[in-house]
């Protein structure tokens, strides 16, 4: 999930071009772009396909992670999910408020409010899209942390709204499946190459 998502609106022709300019607002911007290049975009296959349960966390389950916290943070994103790079395994990281990155392997819901609330969302593999999804206020999940030990989250608020957004990652469902038929179509216009003329 992209790190100004649940914002009303992204004033990205506010810029001030001099702030542009500045070396570490260029060089964050270069690592953005070079993140974004090495996560699944619309149109990839790996984005429609269910993620399988991972038996057993090994070592190559710990390097997925941490090659996900460096994207996810590169990209300037709080959430990614193993799907958005590839590979269908149950796992995805996430930025927990205060507490920082966190993974969370086959995780599961076990609680989730009835009350709902709508709000924007955007998505590392949805370049340039915003949408309205509605999302349960509060869930618990269970899953494991990477060294096996089990883990309960209870949420609320956005970072339930970010974990919603990834669980959904790792069973092929994306933001313009969750959102009305306007916005889906908006959103497909964006998503869809354009046609070029011959």
């Amino acid at each position: 999930m992209s790190e100004h998502a649940h914002h009303e609106h992204d004033h990205d022709h506010d810029h001030d071009h001099a702030e542009v300019d500045e070396p570490e607002n260029v060089e964050a911007e270069a690592r953005r772009q070079l993140a974004l290049a090495q996560i699944r975009q619309w149109g990839d296959p790996a984005l429609r396909m269910q993620a399988h349960e991972i038996e057993e966390i090994d070592d190559d389950v710990r390097r997925l992670a941490e090659r996900m916290f460096g994207l996810m943070e590169d990209a300037q994103g709080v959430g990614l999910a193993a799907t958005q790079v590839g590979v269908l395994r149950r796992l995805f990281v996430f930025v927990d408020g205060d507490d920082g990155p966190r993974a969370v392997v086959n995780p599961r819901v076990v609680e989730r409010a009835d009350e709902t609330e709508p709000d924007e969302e955007g998505c590392l593999s949805l370049q340039g899209v915003r949408v309205p999804v509605e999302r349960s206020t509060r869930i618990v999940v269970e899953g494991t942390d990477l060294e096996g030990k089990p883990v309960r989250l209870e949420l609320e608020g956005y970072t339930a709204r970010v974990v919603q957004h990834e669980l959904d990652h790792l069973d092929g469902v994306l933001i313009i499946d969750r959102t009305d038929d306007e916005r889906r179509r908006e959103a497909l216009r964006i998503l869809r190459p354009r046609v070029v003329l011959r």
